[in-house]
């Protein structure tokens, strides 16, 4: 069985009730980005022992939020010695807007995957109205209104990342 973990920053709770669904469904271990955007020690010896990693950010103004980046910048110690060299990767954002911009934070996730030369798992799930409802295949996009409590983030959405996380789960434990 492949290990996977869901490393993710979330300003507001939204994008940790998305993470919790991503983890159900890959049966993932969650860590949390602080709000400096930092990792514990022993936060990073989990990351870096995965055979699968899948990223969360909230979209901030068409972008991962700043907490994000600073996490993927300390990334550059793993990019520099290829030690996430051929794990899986996938991704997932949450926004206020039904687009919000919301495919630039995912693309930002792709482009350190690939810079980390990982392998990145898209979303397989047909737009039903309910399932992918905003039709995202590069990852789970979810969306709530800017006043919104997380716990209105529509059933749908979480039933994306959950399943999300389960594909990236089962792509790692083919490849392993």
């Amino acid at each position: 069985m492949a290990k996977t973990v869901v490393v993710y920053h979330s300003g507001y709770g939204h994008t940790a009730r998305v993470a919790e669904f991503v983890a159900k469904g890959a049966g993932a271990e969650l860590v949390a980005i602080d709000a400096e955007g930092h990792l514990t020690e022993a936060q990073w010896v989990t990351v870096d022992a995965a055979d699968a990693i899948i990223m969360g950010s909230p979209t901030y103004m068409g972008m991962a939020s700043w907490q994000f980046k600073k996490f993927a910048d300390a990334t550059s110690k793993r990019w520099f010695t290829s030690a996430w060299k051929d794990k899986v990767a996938g991704g997932f954002t949450c926004s206020s807007n039904l687009s919000g911009d919301k495919l630039s934070t995912i693309q930002y996730f792709i482009t350190l995957a690939m810079q980390n030369g990982m392998i990145w798992v898209g979303q397989p799930a047909l737009n039903d109205g309910t399932i992918n409802r905003l039709g995202s295949y590069s990852g789970v996009m979810a969306q709530v209104g800017p006043t919104s409590p997380a716990a209105d983030i529509p059933q749908g959405d979480l039933d994306t990342a959950q399943a999300y996380g389960a594909r990236v789960a089962e792509v790692a434990a083919k490849l392993k």
